[in-house]
C-alpha cells in the first residue's frame, strides 16, 4: 500500500512550498488509495520556534489535509515526532558502524575549525578528511566508555559513484569524491536530519517521499544508507521550486505571505488550495478550477514537471474572486462579515443587501472595508469628482440636479430601495434631464467616491434618508460657496 509522509520542521508558519509538498504527497496517497502521514521532524532544536508544532496542526486543518497517522492523531507506527524517538537512532547508528557504513569520530571543534581554516586558505571546500575512519573499534569503545564526546559519521566510499532514480528527474548520479562524512549522530545524542529522516521513513514503511528538488543533492547519500542496511529505499519524487519571481523563491524574509498570512487577509482555502496544485501540476487539459475532492481523483505523478513555478499574487487574486463568485449568497454573506464588522456597525445597515452588492465586485475580502467605509463616515473629496465626460456633469450641472433631487428624497416617506427608484427616475424624466446627469452627483455627493457597491439609490437606502439629506445638504452648501 502507499504510504507517502509529510515532514516539517517546527520553525514557524506553514510557508507557500511546504504548503504545496503537503499538497501533493497527500493528494498522492488519496489517489492511490493509500496512507498520508504527518511526522514532525524536531532534530534541530536551536531552530524550534514554541507553539511551532501546533501551528503545523492548525495549518493542516485549515488546509483541509486530514492525515491518517501523526503526533496527535496516533498510528502504529509513532512516536510521529522526531525527538520522541530519539532512542531509535543510535542502535541503527552503532549498527551502521558495524556494518561499515558509519564510524566513530572524535574530532573536536578546534581541529574542524583548524582544517576548515586551511581549506578556506587554499581556496578549496572543507571536506571531513576521514581522520577518525581507522580507529581500533575498541579503543572507540574505550573512549566512549570514558566519557569523552563522540559523534558518528557516514562512510562514503572514496571512489565509485553513489545514484538514485526520481520519479521526476530520472536517474541521478554523483561521484562519491564530491560528498562528504556528515554527522549522522550528534554529539548531544540527536541523529541530523540527513539520518533521521532515512531511519524514520523506513520504519513508517514510507513507499513515496515527496519533497523540494534542493534535497536532490543529499538524496545519493540517503541511498547509500539504503544500501548499507541492505534496505529497499523509497521512490523519490523531487519537486521543482516556487519562485516569487524569475530571480528568487518564495521567502517569508521578503515579506511573502505564508498560507495563513494568505487566509487573514481574505483568500478562501478553497482558492488557495487549487492555486496552489497547479504550481508544477498539470490536469493536461484546460480546466483550471477544482475542489480538493476532485483533486484527490485526478492528481498524478505524470502531471508533475520540472520547471520552477512562478506564484503570481495576481493570479492569486483573480482565482480568489472567482471562487467569491462562485459562492451562494449566504456563504457570501457569511465570509464577509468579518470584515463589513470592521467598518461598519451591524445594527445600523444591511449587511445582507451591503454583500449582495458587493460580491461580484470582490476579489479578495480584505478589500471590503474600504468599500463600504464611507457608509458610516463621510469621507473628504474634491468638487473635480463631480466631473464625468461620459455623464457631462460639472461642478455646476451636479449643484443644479442636487437641488432638484434633494426634495424628492424629502418627500419619501417609506424610505425603500423600490420608492427611492420610482420617485427619483420619474422626476428626472419630468425634468428632461439624463438619469446619469442627475444620478452620478447624488451618488457623489453621498459617497465622496467614484466607485461604490451600488449606485445613488442602494447607497441611500443603505444610509437612510437622514443621513442621505445631510450629505446632499453638505454637498450643496459646499458648491454654492
Amino acid at each position: 500500500m502507499v504510504r507517502t509522509r509529510f515532514a516539517p520542521s517546527p520553525t514557524g508558519y506553514l510557508h507557500l512550498g511546504g504548503l504545496r509538498t503537503a499538497l501533493y504527497t497527500y493528494l498522492y496517497a488519496r489517489r492511490m488509495g493509500g496512507s498520508f502521514i504527518l511526522r514532525i521532524e524536531d532534530t534541530d532544536q536551536e531552530r524550534e520556534v514554541p507553539g511551532a508544532i501546533d501551528k503545523i496542526y492548525q495549518s493542516m486543518k485549515l488546509a483541509g489535509l486530514k492525515y491518517d497517522e501523526g503526533p496527535d492523531v496516533g498510528g502504529e507506527y509513532g512516536p510521529y515526532i522526531q525527538t520522541q524517538r530519539r532512542d531509535i537512532y543510535l542502535p541503527y547508528a552503532q549498527k551502521l558502524v558495524e556494518l561499515g557504513g558509519a564510524y566513530y569520530c572524535f574530532c573536536t571543534k578546534e581541529r574542524l575549525d583548524e582544517e576548515r581554516a586551511k581549506a578556506e586558505k587554499n581556496g578549496g571546500q572543507f571536506k571531513y578528511d576521514k581522520h577518525c575512519l581507522h580507529l581500533d573499534k575498541k579503543e572507540a569503545q574505550r573512549r566512549i566508555e570514558a566519557g569523552e564526546p563522540y559523534v558518528i559519521r557516514q562512510n562514503i566510499p572514496a571512489t565509485g559513484t553513489a545514484s538514485f532514480d526520481d520519479a521526476l528527474y530520472g536517474h541521478v548520479e554523483v561521484d562519491c569524491s564530491t560528498l562528504d562524512d556528515n554527522v549522522l549522530i550528534k554529539a548531544d545524542g540527536l541523529p541530523t536530519y540527513n539520518f533521521a529522516n532515512v531511519i524514520d521513513d523506513h520504519t513508517m514503511g514510507i513507499t513515496h517521499v515527496m519533497r523540494g528538488s534542493e534535497y536532490l543533492s543529499s538524496a545519493p547519500k540517503y541511498n547509500l544508507l539504503y544500501e548499507s542496511f541492505g534496505w529497499q529505499p523509497p521512490i523519490y519524487v523531487h519537486l521543482p521550486v516556487v519562485m516569487r519571481d524569475a530571480t528568487r523563491k518564495l521567502s517569508k524574509r521578503y515579506g511573502d505571505p505564508s498560507f495563513e498570512d494568505l487566509l487573514e487577509q481574505g483568500y478562501l482555502r478553497e482558492a488557495i488550495i487549487n492555486f496552489i496544485a497547479l504550481l508544477g501540476w498539470s490536469p493536461r487539459s484546460e480546466r483550471e478550477f477544482f475542489t480538493l475532492e476532485e483533486l484527490e481523483q485526478a492528481f498524478d505523478l505524470e502531471g508533475l514537471n520540472k520547471s520552477p513555478s512562478i506564484f503570481d499574487m495576481n493570479k492569486l487574486t483573480w482565482f480568489n474572486g472567482e471562487y467569491i463568485r462562485k459562492l451562494t449568497p449566504e456563504q457570501f454573506l457569511s465570509a464577509a462579515t468579518p470584515w463589513l464588522e470592521k467598518a461598519l456597525d451591524k445594527d445600523k445597515f444591511d449587511f445582507k443587501r451591503i454583500a449582495s452588492l458587493l460580491q461580484n465586485r470582490t476579489d479578495v475580502l480584505n478589500q471590503i472595508p474600504d468599500m463600504v467605509d464611507f457608509l458610516a463616515q463621510m469621507p473628504e473629496f474634491s468638487d473635480e469628482l463631480y466631473v464625468n465626460k461620459k455623464m457631462k456633469t460639472n461642478p455646476q450641472v451636479a449643484l443644479n440636479a442636487l437641488k432638484a433631487l434633494r426634495p424628492v428624497i424629502a418627500g419619501i416617506e417609506d424610505f425603500n430601495e423600490t420608492n427611492i427608484h420610482d420617485a427619483l427616475m420619474s422626476h428626472i424624466a419630468s425634468l428632461g434631464m439624463k438619469t446619469g446627469q442627475a444620478l452620478w452627483p447624488m451618488r457623489i455627493a453621498i459617497s465622496g467616491k467614484q466607485a461604490t457597491p451600488g449606485g445613488a439609490v442602494e447607497i441611500a437606502y443603505l444610509i437612510g434618508k437622514d443621513e442621505t439629506l445631510r450629505r446632499m445638504d453638505a454637498a450643496i452648501g459646499k458648491l454654492e460657496a
